[in-house]
């Protein structure tokens, strides 16, 4: 565990629910006063533990009508291939996350395209393309949700 206490735990929790709340309302709920609430906050952001407020968008707004993982296994395992491979892959614009995983493949890879022809051409152009991508998989998303907040059984520690 970190060294959070109880208090921060709680500013963390809100700030995931609601990144918009105020200091003066986070500072209300916390029981802290405002300026002892912002000094939290900052020191939360300056220590790694809140990495960033983001705005939860919808994504057809944008013109991405399809969301799809790609399964990639790598040919080779090596430690600076898979860490450059990683950082390279967060850079394409259409990656909205990437996981290195254990089992079959290497890395589970979100992708969020136009259409399914934007879908094929990413994954022949831009992954199978690649010297070091042996096998690639895709699987369609149909409904995309996820939750902002800390995991329930962490409560048991505050």
């Amino acid at each position: 565990m970190s060294d959070l206490d109880r208090i921060d735990r709680r500013i963390v929790q809100l700030l995931q629910n609601n990144g918009r709340i105020s200091n003066k309302e986070l500072a209300a709920q916390v029981e802290l006063a405002p300026s002892t609430c912002l000094e939290r906050m900052r020191r939360l952001s300056q220590s790694g533990i809140i990495k960033g407020f983001h705005a939860d968008v919808e994504a057809k707004a944008l013109g991405i009508g399809l969301q799809a993982m790609y399964f990639i296994e790598l040919s080779k395992h090596k430690r600076e291939v898979v860490t450059k491979f990683h950082a390279e892959v967060l850079q394409i614009p259409e990656v909205v996350a990437a996981y290195l995983i254990a089992g079959r493949y290497d890395f589970l890879v979100h992708v969020a395209v136009r259409d399914t022809q934007h879908l094929r051409d990413l994954a022949l152009d831009t992954f199978t393309s690649r010297p070091e991508v042996t096998r690639i998989e895709t699987a369609l998303i149909f409904n995309y949700s996820r939750s902002f907040e800390l995991p329930s059984y962490l409560e048991d520690d505050w």
